[in-house]
């Protein structure tokens, strides 16, 4: 049991039968009435986004959640396949489990947050960061850079990365897996 007061992100707390994860909470004191905490919880069973309020001081129920380093292997009929690096044991993964599987190379390192009590796997974390090279992308127009244009790019994984008009084609490139956004080029 935990109380509000050690809220923070990331933080795992069981409520109706599913376990949430925070992803930002505030704590507000206002004028008249007594203290309270919004938060922002995503469950991690089905993904899904809620805003629940809490009085300060009340006592939520944590979950006891691991990660576990795990190694990309491939994708097949099945889902996504995982390698421990410690233990070197195959799991198999659900695309709904992973938030931006397009992203997901062969050899890539995450990290799988398993529930300890039944050993299930919850969700897939991507490094914050995956450096992709472009397979595709449209030459850019001399004289066109006044503005901040973008344009469509095809990254080696299959997925659709806006980048600047100076990048071409063969080009490694940071791509920021928290919004599948551009970052920069790779030396």
């Amino acid at each position: 049991m935990a109380s509000t007061a050690d809220f923070k992100n990331g933080l795992c707390l069981v409520m109706n039968n599913d376990i949430f994860t925070i992803v930002e909470f505030q704590h507000v004191k206002p004028g008249k009435g007594a203290a309270f905490v919004r938060t922002k919880l995503k469950g991690l069973t089905t993904g899904k986004t809620l805003d629940k309020t809490f009085n300060a001081g009340e006592k939520v129920e944590t979950a006891r959640v691991e990660k576990r380093p795990h190694q990309f292997l491939y994708k097949d009929d099945l889902g996504y396949h995982f390698m421990d690096t410690n233990t070197f044991e195959q799991i198999s993964i659900e695309e709904k489990l992973i938030e931006r599987s397009n992203l997901l190379k062969d050899g890539q390192l995450v990290d799988i947050l398993v529930h300890d009590e039944t050993e299930t796997p919850l969700s897939v974390e991507l490094p914050p960061f995956v450096e992709l090279m472009i397979t595709y992308t449209e030459p850019g127009i001399k004289g066109d850079t006044a503005t901040n244009a973008l344009k469509p790019a095809t990254v080696e994984t299959g997925a659709t990365v806006m980048v600047p008009l100076f990048v071409e084609q063969d080009i490694m490139i940071k791509v920021d897996t928290r919004d599948g956004s551009y970052s920069e080029r790779v030396k």
